[in-house]
């Protein structure tokens, strides 16, 4: 049987979606200002408008309310709370000079969820792919010892993002649908935070033109990449999509020295040389497994 050719779109939207993430803190930096808690009550509120006018344009708002039920309603509420947390606590980093620490906890996520799918899912991974995790773990120690509570930024967005991978790989529930049902969840805790800044004079909104589009872009900034990352990792082998996530904290860690001034310490010389080791055995030894399944399969 000749098999299904390839699709040359979906790397481009697996690219578009990691460039656009590891641009975030561009963005970010725009809404310095605006209390990081406010800004994620924006990144919900505007995502759930943008979100509803897809989802009702599909026609899939029927499909969505009945899969939305029971267990995965549950794991949808504890998934809303991890990427909450991780939208906030990225949030505050990039905006208190933190960039550095943000951009390592991507580049650790990979590997905490190799550790997470042989922990809870029973997976079995390589030798090479444990001597990765190894590597990768020295390098957090290593920043743990020298760098003090930076560490917590770097480990908060990588174990709170890859648990939130872990339960959204379990649910049963389409990326859009998942998507729109955690920000609705969310939604209310963000109106009142929006409400009670307003009330007590503290809310960004109308105070700037410039600054309330900002704030409206925000429902695009968090749809758009997440969207193109589902249609992608439908589209295309999950092995080199996996490839691809070191694009958006390589930008990071670029713009963090390079744009925003951020001291480059030997810690994180070491932690990063560590990480960046572990993350290249992880890589190579995934393109040599994804080689060789064509070769036993044919």
């Amino acid at each position: 049987m000749a098999s299904a050719p390839p699709d040359r779109a979906a790397p481009w939207l697996g690219v578009s979606a990691y460039v656009l993430w590891g641009l975030l803190p561009l963005y970010l930096k725009l809404l310095k200002d605006v209390p990081a808690l406010q800004v994620l009550s924006h990144r919900v509120v505007w995502s759930l408008l943008l979100l509803g006018v897809i989802v009702v344009a599909l026609g899939r708002l029927r499909g969505i309310a009945a899969a939305a039920r029971g267990r995965t309603l549950l794991l949808l509420v504890a998934s809303a709370s991890l990427i909450a947390v991780n939208w906030l606590v990225y949030i505050w980093a990039v905006q208190n000079g933190h960039v550095l620490e943000a951009s390592l906890g991507y580049f650790i996520n990979p590997l905490v969820n190799v550790a997470l799918g042989v922990a809870v899912l029973g997976e079995r991974v390589s030798r090479v792919q444990k001597v990765a995790v190894a590597v990768a773990a020295v390098g957090v120690v290593v920043m743990a010892v020298a760098g003090g509570g930076a560490i917590l930024i770097s480990l908060t967005l990588a174990l709170s993002f890859g648990t939130y991978g872990l339960i959204r790989k379990v649910a049963a529930i389409d990326a859009l649908g998942g998507l729109t049902v955690e920000t609705l969840i969310l939604a209310p805790a963000a109106l009142a935070v929006l409400g009670w800044a307003a009330l007590h004079g503290q809310g960004a909104w109308g105070t700037d033109t410039r600054l309330d589009l900002l704030l409206v872009l925000a429902g695009a900034v968090t749809a758009a990449p997440l969207l193109l990352f589902a249609v992608a990792a439908r589209r295309m082998k999950y092995t080199t999509l996996g490839l691809l996530q070191y694009i958006a904290p390589t930008l990071q860690f670029a713009e963090a020295v390079l744009l925003f001034g951020e001291p480059l310490r030997w810690v994180h010389l070491v932690t990063f040389a560590l990480i960046w080791g572990g993350c290249a055995l992880y890589a190579s030894d995934s393109l040599r497994s994804a080689r060789r399944v064509p070769a036993t399969a044919s």
